[in-house]
């Protein structure tokens, strides 16, 4: 995950005067992780775990600290979360005796090494320590580690969930979406705003129109000549550590049939079809920004004419031309992404360059 305030400069673009957005690619970027230290502190401090049962009570004390990075991306209106977080949290207890009176008092720590927006499907891995580790704090540790990991793991996915909403931006976003439009009622701005409402009215018949002429699916065609070895290329796109070098993105690849890829930090998603070590690599892609449910396939043929020049074919089938948003540049910005962002670089970075 890249740090916040280091995104990849081609996919995060500038504030311009003119406000304009170059190729549909601009980011707004919030760091969140003040918020996350507040949310934290308040769903974890001071929360019950066990309160008298079994004799024992056992309640958190404060959250110690939350270190890492979070952050949300914004991009038209699509919420894009990134984080790495590790929290440790004081919990304290007592054990009493059957008349009630207190047997032992014992404090510890519980610890979330790894929060990761890269693992936001899975709970994280809990540890839970005792500073008295005799019979009846080995008894407190172990009630902890059952009842309060749970509730702890709670306030873990509540945390996620309000992420992937927007975190801190979130109340900006609603109130973006559900804002009413201002209608003044003086004569020029009269005027103004029935020329606004003509405008708008415009908009929508020509929105209209594009919907009614959608084909629905591109196929993109290209041939590319490199100077290497077909085993070298074909390594190199099925390395993940080698993707996030010539891509300067996080990526993660399965070599291995029915295996789950991830590149260009998430954007790309998919599964491998059919893989022939030098020769073949046949993948299903979706782009997250696509509409749900809508899949592409991707296939490489690698051919060596002559040893040490590879050309590879590909074929990308079931390129929608409309993305959720609405935006006909997906073919364009898909193409040109092979092109630039996939084959260029490898030739730039690995010198394979014809």
């Amino acid at each position: 995950m890249a740090k916040y305030g280091e995104g990849d400069k081609r996919w995060i673009v500038e504030e311009r005067p003119d406000g304009a957005n170059v190729h549909n690619w601009h980011w707004a970027e919030t760091d969140c992780l003040p918020w996350s230290k507040t949310f934290f502190t308040k769903s974890l401090s001071d929360l019950t775990i066990l309160d008298g049962q079994g004799n024992l009570r056992i309640k958190t004390k404060k959250v110690e600290k939350v270190d890492g990075e979070a952050y949300v991306n914004i991009r038209k209106g699509k919420v894009i979360p990134g984080y790495e977080i590790s929290l440790s949290v004081s919990w304290e207890g007592e054990a009493k005796d059957g008349e009630g009176k207190t047997m032992l008092k014992a404090e510890g720590n519980l610890e979330i090494p790894y929060i990761s927006d890269e693992n936001a499907e899975e709970d994280p891995e809990v540890k839970v320590t005792v500073k008295d580790e005799g019979p009846v704090g080995k008894a407190l540790k172990e009630a902890m580690l059952a009842k309060g990991k749970a509730l702890v793991l709670e306030k873990v996915r509540d945390f996620v969930q309000a992420m992937a909403k927007g975190g801190p931006v979130k109340d900006e976003l609603e109130a973006k979406k559900s804002a009413p439009k201002t209608n003044t009622t003086t004569g020029n701005s009269n005027s103004a705003a029935v020329s606004k409402e003509k405008v708008g009215m415009e908009k929508e018949a020509k929105k209209e129109v594009k919907k009614e002429g959608k084909k629905g699916f591109k196929t993109i065609t290209m041939t590319e000549k490199f100077n290497c070895r077909a085993k070298d290329i074909y390594e190199i796109l099925m390395d993940e550590n080698r993707w996030k070098g010539f891509t300067q993105s996080n990526a993660r690849i399965s070599k291995e049939v029915g295996g789950q890829f991830s590149i260009f930090d998430g954007s790309v998603t998919g599964i491998n079809l059919e893989l022939q070590e030098g020769k073949l690599i046949a993948q299903r892609w979706r782009f997250g920004s696509w509409p749900d449910g809508i899949d592409s396939t991707v296939r490489l043929v690698f051919n060596e004419p002559e040893p040490g020049v590879t050309i590879i074919k590909l074929t990308h089938s079931d390129v929608p031309e409309e993305d959720r948003y609405g935006n006909a540049t997906v073919v364009e910005n898909t193409e040109r992404g092979w092109k630039d962002l996939i084959f260029n670089k490898i030739r730039a970075v690995f010198g394979f360059g014809i």
